[in-house]
């Protein structure tokens, strides 16, 4: 159990250990598996995003980090509204000209099955989430119980939403009128599970996946309270105690009344800004009008069906046996997790074009070939008893690429990557 530093009093919620059990060490490592965690941490934050409305830190009553815990735990709101602000700051490294996160190793447009125009106008949820992974975004949430969900990206002159109303889930671009529309797959119980953008999209997910990583190597203390869009909260502050991790500090504000976390804050243990910090600006938690979840293509719109079967998917080759990756995802088959907790790392295969055979112009040939040198470009090279790759950084997350093409990526250190290449 981790380090629970004391406070004053206790408001005798029961234990905490209700809301702190990790989950299998897969899915805990998946928020490491890619310069794709990217996208994972930008997901990851959705329901939550950054301006605080401040008049004054709240006079509370004294709670120790282990009932606060508790209490995050307990918490079922089922139902929400509001507005929400992230701002996330990973420190990406610039791309050459023509290239973006959501490209394909293989020269195309993630999603996509085609180039040209259509490969600006990828609907698809996973396409559209990266953009979360740096800037600054004004997100609308809205819940009603885990049937009914609906989160919108709000921009200058365009507006992305996505639904999803029972078993239907649509994402719609009003910018290129583009609507992406799939069926939620059913889980383990037979019921219809909602999509992974949206399960991210919750509060209480979000701080069950950071709580997820406490154990014995963190400290966890309350430390005073804050007001976050007009409501009174507490503030969890979560540390590492690890020196590999890059992560410095969670600091979570947690609603005094139902336990929901308002405002999540992540800061790198190098300093300066926070990488990512997001709050509800706006929220209530009453029940949300039912034509909220109302959805009904507009006249005109392109519509790409992304069938269960896989055989509809444009561009992918589509779920397996239903339950499979979406289109244009990651395939973190045979990843293998190294470490815990905070210095987790996922090894993993790189994706075609990456890594392998790129490290030619490190042994001394004179040309390393196009994969060869976007990896100079982007990334220093290194070498060890591993042999040879490139190390590619963020002001969170790493990943080294070695020469013969294996990837290891996590919130650790360079140094900490280097070591387990050479175990």
């Amino acid at each position: 159990m981790a380090r629970i530093e004391p406070t004053h009093g206790s408001d005798g919620t029961a234990g905490a250990g209700e809301g702190t059990r990790r989950p299998h060490g897969r899915r805990r490592a998946v928020r490491y598996a890619v310069p794709v965690a990217v996208a994972g941490v930008a997901a990851a934050s959705i329901g939550i995003g950054t301006a605080l409305a401040s008049s004054g830190d709240p006079d509370l009553p004294k709670i120790s980090a282990q009932d606060l815990i508790a209490r995050m735990a307990k918490s079922d709101a089922q139902q929400l509204s509001g507005t929400v602000k992230v701002t996330t700051d990973l420190g990406l490294p610039s791309l050459p000209s023509g290239l973006s996160l959501g490209d394909a190793p293989g020269g195309g447009k993630a999603g996509h099955g085609s180039a040209g125009k259509d490969a600006g106008a990828d609907t698809s949820p996973q396409a559209k989430l990266t953009e979360l992974a740096s800037g600054t975004h004004t997100l609308r949430v809205a819940a009603d119980g885990p049937d009914k969900q609906r989160l919108s990206i709000v921009e200058r002159a365009a507006e992305y939403s996505l639904i999803r109303n029972g078993d239907q889930v649509w994402a719609y671009d009003s910018k290129s009128n583009t609507v992406h529309h799939s069926t939620a797959p059913k889980d383990a119980h037979g019921g219809k599970e909602a999509p992974q953008e949206l399960r991210g999209a919750s509060p209480q997910e979000l701080a069950k996946k950071t709580l997820a990583a406490v154990d014995d190597s963190t400290s966890v203390t309350v430390d005073g309270t804050a007001k976050v869009a007009g409501r009174d909260a507490y503030q969890l502050v979560i540390k590492p105690k690890a020196a590999e991790t890059t992560v410095g500090a969670v600091r979570i504000a947690v609603d005094a009344r139902n336990g929901v976390p308002l405002k999540f804050t992540l800061s790198p243990k190098g300093g300066g800004k926070a990488v990512v910090d997001a709050a509800f600006t706006k929220v209530g938690f009453g029940k949300p009008a039912a034509d909220t979840f109302d959805f009904k293509p507009p006249k005109g719109a392109k519509v790409t069906e992304d069938k269960a079967d896989g055989k509809g998917v444009k561009g992918g080759k589509g779920a397996e046996g239903g339950h499979g990756r979406d289109a244009g995802a990651p395939d973190l088959s045979g990843m293998n997790v190294l470490g815990k907790s905070w210095t987790s790392i996922a090894e993993l295969k790189a994706p075609g074009g990456v890594g392998s055979g790129a490290g030619a112009g490190a042994k001394g040939t004179k040309d390393a070939g196009p994969a060869g040198a976007l990896l100079d470009s982007l990334g220093s090279k290194v070498s060890g008893s591993f042999g040879s790759g490139h190390v590619f950084s963020t002001r969170l997350v790493n990943a080294l690429v070695t020469d013969d093409g294996r990837v290891y990526v996590g919130a650790v250190t360079k140094d900490a990557l280097i070591k387990a290449a050479s175990k």
